[in-house]
């Protein structure tokens, strides 16, 4: 994988090809349920949220406010080597259920 993230016990990595030089993995809770998304390949659709893009740490990040705080919602990684892109995504989910996707997505570094 181009990429480290802190997976937390009984969460699951799933890999699906997205094209011939890309692929999108997705992080499952209970039930199937997608909580961050990974997009790793020459071309993402950044940024799929609107906001405020901040940078810092080597990635680009869409940061909103929500219930009176900041949430950032999604990242990019930019590369000079393949993948190009490491796209990470905050699901449409809610309550404990969003931090912990919040969390998982801050944890994503490239390698």
């Amino acid at each position: 994988m181009p990429f480290t993230l802190e997976l937390p016990q009984g969460l699951i990595l799933t890999r699906a090809p997205a094209g011939a030089d890309a692929a999108v993995y997705s992080v499952r809770g209970a039930g199937g349920l997608p909580l961050v998304m990974i997009y790793a390949g020459p071309a993402s659709q950044f940024p799929i949220y609107d906001g405020e893009v901040v940078r810092a740490g080597g990635r680009a990040s869409v940061v909103v406010s929500e219930g009176g705080r900041r949430q950032a919602l999604e990242h990019l990684f930019q590369r000079s080597s393949a993948p190009q892109e490491i796209h990470i995504w905050v699901a449409s989910v809610d309550g404990a259920d969003r931090d912990l996707a919040e969390r998982i997505a801050q944890s994503v570094d490239a390698r």
